[in-house]
Protein backbone atom coordinates (compact mmCIF):
# COMPACT_ATOMS: atom_id res chain seq x y z
CA UNK A 1 0.00 0.00 0.00
CA UNK A 2 3.11 2.34 1.08
CA UNK A 3 4.57 1.67 -2.50
CA UNK A 4 1.35 2.65 -4.32
CA UNK A 5 1.22 6.07 -2.54
CA UNK A 6 4.53 6.67 -3.41
CA UNK A 7 4.12 5.53 -6.65
CA UNK A 8 1.09 7.86 -7.14
CA UNK A 9 2.95 10.42 -5.97
CA UNK A 10 6.30 10.61 -8.27
CA UNK A 11 3.54 10.40 -11.03
CA UNK A 12 1.79 13.07 -9.90
CA UNK A 13 5.08 15.01 -9.63
CA UNK A 14 6.11 14.16 -13.30
CA UNK A 15 2.73 15.51 -14.57
CA UNK A 16 3.10 19.02 -12.79
CA UNK A 17 6.60 18.95 -14.38
CA UNK A 18 5.34 17.90 -17.69
CA UNK A 19 2.58 20.51 -17.33
CA UNK A 20 5.03 23.45 -16.27
CA UNK A 21 7.51 22.58 -19.37
CA UNK A 22 4.36 22.71 -21.27
CA UNK A 23 3.48 26.31 -20.17
CA UNK A 24 7.70 27.52 -20.15
CA UNK A 25 7.69 27.02 -23.51
CA UNK A 26 4.45 29.24 -24.10
CA UNK A 27 5.15 32.05 -21.46
CA UNK A 28 8.88 32.01 -22.90
CA UNK A 29 10.41 31.46 -19.46
CA UNK A 30 13.97 31.61 -19.72
CA UNK A 31 15.53 29.47 -17.15
CA UNK A 32 12.23 27.99 -16.11
CA UNK A 33 12.62 24.25 -16.65
CA UNK A 34 10.09 21.48 -16.43
CA UNK A 35 12.06 20.35 -13.15
CA UNK A 36 11.50 23.41 -11.32
CA UNK A 37 7.96 23.49 -11.17
CA UNK A 38 8.10 25.35 -8.12
CA UNK A 39 9.45 28.29 -9.69
CA UNK A 40 6.16 28.63 -11.97
CA UNK A 41 3.92 30.62 -9.88
CA UNK A 42 7.02 33.14 -9.20
CA UNK A 43 7.26 33.60 -12.95
CA UNK A 44 3.63 34.04 -13.36
CA UNK A 45 3.96 36.83 -10.73
CA UNK A 46 6.89 38.43 -12.05
CA UNK A 47 5.24 38.76 -15.31
CA UNK A 48 1.71 40.33 -13.82
CA UNK A 49 4.05 42.94 -12.82
CA UNK A 50 5.71 43.65 -16.32
CA UNK A 51 2.24 43.55 -17.60
CA UNK A 52 0.96 46.29 -15.30
CA UNK A 53 4.17 48.72 -15.67
CA UNK A 54 3.92 48.37 -19.27
CA UNK A 55 0.36 49.54 -19.21
CA UNK A 56 1.01 52.70 -17.03
CA UNK A 57 3.13 53.50 -19.61
CA UNK A 58 1.04 52.52 -22.83
CA UNK A 59 -2.01 54.12 -21.44
CA UNK A 60 -0.50 58.17 -21.41
CA UNK A 61 0.86 57.60 -24.41
CA UNK A 62 -2.81 56.21 -26.21
CA UNK A 63 -4.47 59.35 -24.05
CA UNK A 64 -1.86 61.47 -25.88
CA UNK A 65 -2.24 60.22 -29.25
CA UNK A 66 -6.02 60.26 -29.02
CA UNK A 67 -6.82 63.80 -27.85
CA UNK A 68 -3.99 64.94 -30.71
CA UNK A 69 -6.17 63.11 -32.92
CA UNK A 70 -9.38 64.48 -31.89
CA UNK A 71 -7.99 67.72 -30.60
CA UNK A 72 -6.67 67.98 -33.98
CA UNK A 73 -9.91 69.11 -36.22
CA UNK A 74 -11.39 71.35 -33.98
CA UNK A 75 -8.14 73.12 -33.45
CA UNK A 76 -8.14 73.62 -37.24
CA UNK A 77 -11.54 74.71 -37.44
CA UNK A 78 -11.38 77.12 -34.77
CA UNK A 79 -7.72 78.05 -36.98
CA UNK A 80 -9.87 78.64 -40.07
CA UNK A 81 -12.75 80.53 -38.22
CA UNK A 82 -9.88 82.88 -37.15
CA UNK A 83 -8.88 83.40 -40.66
CA UNK A 84 -12.26 85.21 -42.33
CA UNK A 85 -10.33 88.54 -42.06
CA UNK A 86 -7.04 88.24 -42.90
CA UNK A 87 -4.53 90.91 -42.66
CA UNK A 88 -4.13 91.45 -45.58
CA UNK A 89 -5.09 94.32 -48.54
CA UNK A 90 -7.56 92.77 -50.58
CA UNK A 91 -7.26 95.34 -53.70
CA UNK A 92 -3.61 94.84 -53.61
CA UNK A 93 -4.34 91.66 -53.89
CA UNK A 94 -6.13 91.26 -56.67
CA UNK A 95 -3.90 93.52 -58.68
CA UNK A 96 -0.81 91.45 -57.53
CA UNK A 97 -2.91 88.34 -58.67
CA UNK A 98 -2.98 89.44 -62.28
CA UNK A 99 0.18 90.89 -62.13
CA UNK A 100 1.98 87.51 -60.76
CA UNK A 101 0.21 85.65 -63.26
CA UNK A 102 -1.62 83.77 -61.27
CA UNK A 103 -4.91 84.46 -63.30
CA UNK A 104 -3.31 82.59 -65.84
CA UNK A 105 -3.65 79.56 -64.67
CA UNK A 106 -6.29 79.61 -61.56
CA UNK A 107 -8.56 81.86 -63.59
CA UNK A 108 -9.51 85.38 -62.98
CA UNK A 109 -11.36 84.70 -59.21
CA UNK A 110 -8.99 81.43 -58.61
CA UNK A 111 -11.65 78.83 -59.96
CA UNK A 112 -9.01 76.92 -61.69
CA UNK A 113 -8.96 75.28 -65.06
CA UNK A 114 -9.25 72.43 -66.11
CA UNK A 115 -6.85 73.20 -69.41
CA UNK A 116 -4.21 73.76 -67.35
CA UNK A 117 -4.46 71.51 -64.31
CA UNK A 118 -4.41 74.60 -61.78
CA UNK A 119 -6.66 74.06 -58.74
CA UNK A 120 -9.75 76.27 -57.55
CA UNK A 121 -7.82 78.79 -54.93
CA UNK A 122 -10.78 81.00 -54.21
CA UNK A 123 -12.04 81.99 -51.63
CA UNK A 124 -9.22 79.13 -50.31
CA UNK A 125 -10.33 76.64 -47.86
CA UNK A 126 -6.52 76.62 -46.45
CA UNK A 127 -5.41 78.98 -43.81
CA UNK A 128 -2.82 81.72 -44.13
CA UNK A 129 0.01 79.74 -43.23
CA UNK A 130 -0.99 76.59 -45.40
CA UNK A 131 -1.56 79.20 -48.44
CA UNK A 132 2.04 80.36 -48.01
CA UNK A 133 3.76 77.07 -47.66
CA UNK A 134 1.82 75.48 -50.37
CA UNK A 135 3.05 78.77 -52.41
CA UNK A 136 6.52 78.37 -51.38
CA UNK A 137 6.69 74.11 -51.63
CA UNK A 138 3.89 73.12 -54.42
CA UNK A 139 2.77 70.34 -55.46
CA UNK A 140 1.88 68.67 -59.36
CA UNK A 141 2.45 71.47 -61.93
CA UNK A 142 2.88 74.60 -59.96
CA UNK A 143 6.25 76.08 -60.05
CA UNK A 144 7.30 77.44 -56.35
CA UNK A 145 7.59 80.72 -55.55
CA UNK A 146 10.29 82.20 -53.15
CA UNK A 147 10.28 85.07 -50.83
CA UNK A 148 12.29 86.60 -53.49
CA UNK A 149 9.72 86.00 -55.86
CA UNK A 150 6.94 86.99 -53.81
CA UNK A 151 6.68 88.28 -50.58
CA UNK A 152 4.57 87.33 -47.55
CA UNK A 153 2.60 90.32 -47.14
CA UNK A 154 2.40 90.11 -51.12
CA UNK A 155 1.13 86.83 -50.62
CA UNK A 156 -1.18 88.02 -48.06
CA UNK A 157 -2.71 90.36 -49.70
CA UNK A 158 -3.64 87.96 -52.38
CA UNK A 159 -4.98 85.81 -49.70
CA UNK A 160 -6.98 88.44 -48.32
CA UNK A 161 -8.35 89.20 -52.37
CA UNK A 162 -9.13 85.39 -52.45
CA UNK A 163 -11.09 85.57 -49.31
CA UNK A 164 -12.84 88.42 -50.76
CA UNK A 165 -14.23 86.39 -53.46
CA UNK A 166 -18.20 85.10 -52.52
CA UNK A 167 -18.80 81.33 -52.63
CA UNK A 168 -20.73 80.29 -55.61
CA UNK A 169 -24.04 78.57 -54.98
CA UNK A 170 -24.43 75.59 -54.29
CA UNK A 171 -25.90 73.18 -56.93
CA UNK A 172 -29.27 72.98 -55.34
CA UNK A 173 -29.94 76.92 -55.05
CA UNK A 174 -29.62 77.15 -58.67
CA UNK A 175 -33.23 76.81 -59.98
CA UNK A 176 -31.89 75.28 -63.88
CA UNK A 177 -29.97 72.43 -62.57
CA UNK A 178 -33.44 72.05 -59.82
CA UNK A 179 -35.68 71.19 -63.04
Amino acid sequence: MKEMRVERFLSTKDQIRRIAGRISVHVGGPGLSPAEPELLPKRLQQLKLRLVVASLWVLPLVLAVGTLLFAGPAARAQQSGADTAPAGNAPNGKKNFTSDGCYECHGLQGQGATQTGAARIGPPQLSLESFISYVRHPMNQMPPYTSKAISDQDLTDIYAYLKSIPLPPKGKDIPLLNK
